[in-house]
């Protein structure tokens, strides 16, 4: 099933993310998460895929399974940095011959050790390059791409956010996912911002539940998400304590979701990092409104 037509619609949708395991040892104990969060039958899941292609086998066999298995429609995520063009068209290939439908093209992050490289002889230095190829691979993909509400890391502004996002939708991008935020309004703000600018393709609202204190860091680090002080006070005082902490951060996620819903954001995305609980948790305290 495409997810054009799901997020086009004006039903409430809530969709979970799942990251695919790094190692063989790894893979029961992601796929028995992937099992119980697919059983919660969600709009959809998201497959994320490692830096370089490093977990693009799990992404494929995982989005095969939720698949086939549990019904439930799926998202496979493709990145493209540092990657050749062969390497690329190779994983396209894989993709469609496994029926996948829906992906999720990103730029990704820079591995390890090549941030200073020089990336002008890259085949692919930006997800538009990758957007262009899957519209051209024959493929009948429905292809999202990602948004970030406040600036990406490497933008100088988010003028120049905005006109590159264009870029994206105008290569062939038919929705988008929005990076963690933690304030709402930042949320609204760049909404209208981007339909200003002509970008009208659905926009998947992406909430990232902060269920321990460690996670604070690292989502400032990955986004630059600014910390309304309502969170920091919660986290100041939660934090040392992880099973208040994490009653705490899903609350937190809860509250956030249901305003979006409330103000006509009829599609959220969890980034539910492998956690059946949290999404269990969340889903039920949005059962009524959900129609669940």
């Amino acid at each position: 099933m495409k997810l054009l037509p799901l997020l086009k619609n004006d039903t409430l949708s809530l969709s979970f993310e799942v990251f695919p395991p790094k190692t063989d040892d790894a893979f029961d104990s992601v796929e028995q998460a992937v099992h119980e969060i697919a059983a919660l039958k969600p709009a959809f899941m998201s497959v994320t895929y490692g830096a370089g292609g490093g977990t693009s086998k799990y992404t494929l066999e995982i989005s095969k399974r939720i698949k086939k298995d549990h019904g439930v429609p799926t998202l496979a995520h493709l990145t493209c940095v540092s990657s050749t063009k062969a390497s690329v068209h190779a994983r396209i290939q894989d993709m469609k011959e496994a029926g996948i439908e829906n992906v999720m093209a990103l730029r990704g992050d820079i591995p390890a050790g090549r941030e200073r490289e020089d990336r002008s002889a890259w085949d692919y230095r930006y997800a538009v390059d990758l957007i262009r190829d899957l519209k051209e691979s024959g493929a009948d993909f429905c292809i999202g791409g990602a948004c970030y509400p406040e600036i990406h890391p490497e933008s100088t502004n988010q003028k120049e956010d905005i006109r590159r996002l264009k870029e994206k939708v105008d290569a062939g991008c038919e929705f988008l996912t929005t990076q963690m935020f933690f304030d709402n309004n930042l949320l609204y703000n760049f909404l209208y911002k981007i339909r200003e600018a002509g970008i009208t393709v659905p926009v998947v609202a992406g909430i990232m539940p902060i269920t321990n204190a460690n996670q604070v860091e690292r989502a400032i680090k990955l986004s630059g998400s600014f910390m309304p002080q309502r969170f920091k006070t919660i986290v100041d005082k939660f934090g040392h304590d992880p099973a208040a902490m994490k009653q705490a951060g899903i609350a937190y996620a809860t509250d956030q979701i249901i305003d979006l819903f409330a103000n006509n954001i009829t599609n959220v995305h969890v980034y539910s990092m492998n956690k059946p609980d949290v999404a269990r948790t969340i889903q039920s305290n949005l059962s009524h409104i959900l129609g669940k």
